[in-house]
């Protein structure tokens, strides 16, 4: 997990990786430092990347937009280059599938850390029966939700949230539950990282 403040690579970018309006980048989108915003630099305040460095960017956006370690990253997806199908697709089908990405993507928490939480403390709920691995790889049907018996303030937080998910995912509010209704589709995953990038990242 990406130590130090939260939205550090988000002024580095100069675009908060979360969408968040609040973001110290959408006042400030440059680096953070005394030569953060020096003079002399490309356009946004930042110095032009190599190719390397850019593809690495944008694999360390993808790291930290779903609170993952180098490992876990790397290991999604070489399961993703298994088998038949585009490697890219079924790498960010896996990443968005975990069961702390729906979590949050359904909007019951407000954040990825927040997910990842609330899964390791046993607050959520798969099919009615407690998973705390955020890792967990949700299939089409499954109904996630908060375990309202152990955790009624975070469901009472949760029924309060109003939030719109992606079009893969059924909410329901009021239940605090969540469907996975399909597994979603490349265009509808709403993230602002450069996939290509990444995979060819990996792919070096």
């Amino acid at each position: 997990m990406r130590s130090g403040a939260k939205h550090t690579l988000c002024r580095r970018t100069g675009s908060c990786i979360w969408g968040c309006p609040k973001c110290p980048s959408v006042k400030r989108p440059y680096a953070a430092g005394q030569h953060g915003n020096s003079k002399g630099k490309a356009k946004g305040g930042r110095n032009k990347l190599s190719t390397y460095a850019q593809m690495l960017l944008e694999k360390q956006k993808l790291r930290v937009h779903y609170g993952m370690t180098e490992h876990q990253l790397r290991y999604v997806y070489e399961k993703a280059k298994v088998g038949q199908g585009q490697t890219s697709e079924k790498f960010m089908r896996n990443l968005e599938l975990r069961l702390c990405s729906v979590v949050y993507r359904s909007g019951l928490v407000p954040s990825i850390s927040a997910a990842r939480q609330a899964v390791l403390h046993r607050h959520i709920l798969v099919d009615d029966k407690i998973v705390n691995r955020s890792s967990f790889r949700l299939k089409a049907g499954q109904v996630v939700s908060i375990n309202a018996q152990r955790s009624p303030a975070i469901a009472a937080i949760a029924a309060k949230v109003d939030a719109v998910p992606p079009p893969y995912l059924e909410l329901n509010k009021e239940g605090c539950k969540v469907t996975v209704a399909r597994e979603p589709n490349l265009d509808e995953i709403p993230t602002t990282v450069n996939l290509t990038s990444v995979v060819e990242f990996y792919a070096r």
